[in-house]
């Protein structure tokens, strides 16, 4: 059986699909960008800020399915500067504290709404 999740609490879907399904055992988010669900905008300017909004709105998602970032196995993280990592490495090591799932992190062209980073990651239920 797969379950549909969806959450007010993060973004909706930019096109057709879902924020995340869930399924034997597994939760398979969408990637998140820096939307701040309350006012449907991007208004964090700075990668660190954009970064704590990303894994905030897939921290929500998780937590509607039952689940949490202590349950994330892996994460594929696009980023548009490669410059950033450093601070991006900073604000993801702070908000999944001693959870480090596998991960990979590859820079991109371009990304949606032109954000500069955006989280996708796969969890336990």
């Amino acid at each position: 059986m797969i379950e549909t999740i969806a959450t007010a609490n993060a973004p909706k879907a930019l096109g057709p699909y879902s924020q995340a399904l869930k399924a034997g055992g597994f939760i398979y988010c969408s990637g998140q960008i820096p939307i701040n669900p309350a006012t449907n905008a991007i208004e964090a300017t700075t990668i660190e800020d954009q970064t704590r909004q990303s894994i905030t709105n897939l921290r929500n998602v998780l937590e509607k399915a039952g689940s949490s970032l202590s349950k994330v196995l892996k994460t594929t993280v696009f980023i548009k500067d490669m410059n950033d990592f450093a601070a991006l490495n900073g604000v993801y090591a702070e908000m999944f504290g001693d959870t480090k799932p596998a991960r990979s992190c590859v820079e991109v062209a371009r990304l949606p709404k032109d954000v500069k980073v955006e989280i996708e990651c796969i969890a336990l239920a």
